[in-house]
């Protein structure tokens, strides 16, 4: 038997699947604000809903088929699950409080992982098909709010996401120490080459390089906005 093909990052499919979560969300998003359509930005914000929520039910009822879902292994404490309640919340009500913890956790980590995806198969494979369509979910629906309802961070933003993090960070690391799982690269660095490669060795400062780099990317992506000094606009409220 031929082993199983490895995920080629940056190969065409990967290229392909970049493209697509960048590309439809600004296409909707303009969309939306040339019409100035509440009914078809609140269709779109459902969309968005719909395809995350069937995409992680469907994912785990695939593995519970195949007696492949223990429960370990399927605790919501991957960044990315938090990250999609928020940006679910954030779509559906507008609130701002949810929409800046979705934009620095979408941009930072989600599409870092999109960047980097840790995958031990390729398309048309189940598990990558369900990588993209969450990891890729998250930060269209990001896009989406900086297009089409002109979401903009704020240096509190930065410090109130951190402050979530942190909340992140200690909750993840009871749940790893309980059941030995790797939620979040909290025990150790993930298999595929990553930024994380450039991080100690040793876990007590792994574990304080991470926060470092995490500020650094709140950072880095609040950055052109206070360079634009754009002040925020109002998110659609409910």
């Amino acid at each position: 038997m031929h082993p199983a093909p490895v995920f080629q990052v940056f190969g065409l499919a990967h290229l392909v699947a970049i493209l697509i979560t960048i590309s439809v969300p600004i296409g909707l998003g303009m969309l939306v604000r040339l019409t100035n359509s509440r009914t078809l930005d609140w269709l779109v914000a459902i969309g968005f809903t719909l395809l995350l929520l069937t995409n992680y039910l469907g994912y785990a009822l695939y593995l519970w088929q195949h007696d492949l879902l223990y429960w370990k292994q399927a605790l919501p404490f991957q960044l990315c699950d938090w990250a999609m309640v928020t940006i679910m919340v954030a779509l559906l009500t507008g609130w701002r409080g949810w929409t800046e913890v979705s934009y620095f956790w979408g941009i930072g980590g989600t599409f870092q992982a999109i960047l980097t995806p840790n995958l031990q198969a390729n398309f048309p494979d189940i598990r990558v098909i369900s990588f993209f369509l969450t990891h890729g979910g998250i930060v269209a629906g990001v896009i989406y709010l900086l297009v089409a309802r002109r979401f903009r961070p704020t240096l509190g933003s930065v410090w109130r996401t951190l402050a979530w993090s942190e909340l992140y960070l200690l909750a993840t690391l009871a749940v790893d120490q309980l059941t030995g799982v790797n939620y979040g690269f909290l025990l150790h660095k993930p298999v595929v080459h990553s930024l994380l490669d450039l991080l100690s060795n040793r876990r007590w400062l792994y574990i304080l390089e991470l926060n470092g780099l995490a500020l650094v990317f709140f950072a880095l992506l609040y950055a052109p906005w206070a360079l634009v000094r754009h002040e925020p606009a109002p998110v659609r409220q409910n």
